[in-house]
């Protein structure tokens, strides 16, 4: 896992595939909470959803990498209140 005190906002989260997960809002309780406007599709749109800091493989400049594919990463995010997407 790498560093969390490197994640800052608006930094873009890929997965390991190269394709866009989402947009950092910030990091909080052991998670990166991903922007509203850019977090998830359908029933999910507009609501926070959360990746866990465990899938985080680097931190690339301005990108957040997982260790995860984009299409596998987005089956461990959760919505607001800890439910799972």
């Amino acid at each position: 896992m790498a560093d969390a005190s490197n994640i800052r906002e608006h930094m873009e989260v890929i997965g390991a595939d190269g394709v866009h997960v989402g947009t950092v809002d910030r990091v909080e309780d052991g998670r990166i909470k991903l922007t509203k406007d850019d977090s998830g599709q359908g029933r999910h749109r507009g609501h926070h959803h959360f990746i866990p800091l465990s899938l985080v493989a680097d931190v690339e400049g301005e990108k957040v990498r997982l260790s995860a594919n984009g299409d596998v990463a987005v089956t461990f995010e959760e919505e607001e209140g800890g439910s799972p997407a």
